[in-house]
């Protein structure tokens, strides 16, 4: 749980439990380097409202620093999300290989996004027994699951 304060108000970001990482890109994010505390301050921003796109579809774009770099070195994620307590980082792609993704993933990714949006806690369950999702843990330092 982090606590945040503005000028008005005090609120708190409660991320435990409710970050994921389809089993791709919890693969391609260990070959990055890519550990849960860089995903956990990703998710951190965008629940302040700090992403770089809102696809549709429940589709986010987010950029992601480098390991011992910046953001404008780093990496593009997309992640579907309802905003509230599901979000799952379900692509990446380094910056300096492609600008952005085409038309036909954005649509892929969409279809993505909204069959995972709607599981229920059953299927969101036996997706995690089964390893096709992963839960990223934020407690945890700069480690992506094994898995």
């Amino acid at each position: 749980m982090v606590i945040h304060s503005t000028k008005c108000y005090d609120y708190i970001l409660d991320i435990s439990k409710s970050i994921y990482a389809t089993k791709w890109f919890n693969r391609w994010a260990r070959k990055q380097g890519l550990g849960s505390s860089n995903l956990c301050e990703a998710v951190r921003e965008m629940q302040t409202g700090l992403f770089d796109a809102d696809l549709g579809g429940g589709l986010f774009k987010k950029r992601v620093a480098r390991p011992g770099q910046g953001k404008s070195s780093g990496f593009r994620t997309l992640l579907a999300t309802n905003r509230g307590n599901r979000w799952i980082f379900v692509y990446g792609f380094p910056k300096n290989e492609r600008s952005n993704i085409d038309g036909y993933e954005e649509a892929a990714l969409k279809k993505l996004a909204s069959q995972l949006l709607a599981l229920g806690q059953r299927a969101m369950a036996s997706a995690l027994q089964a390893g096709e999702l992963i839960e990223v843990e934020c407690h945890a330092q700069n480690t992506v699951s094994d898995s």
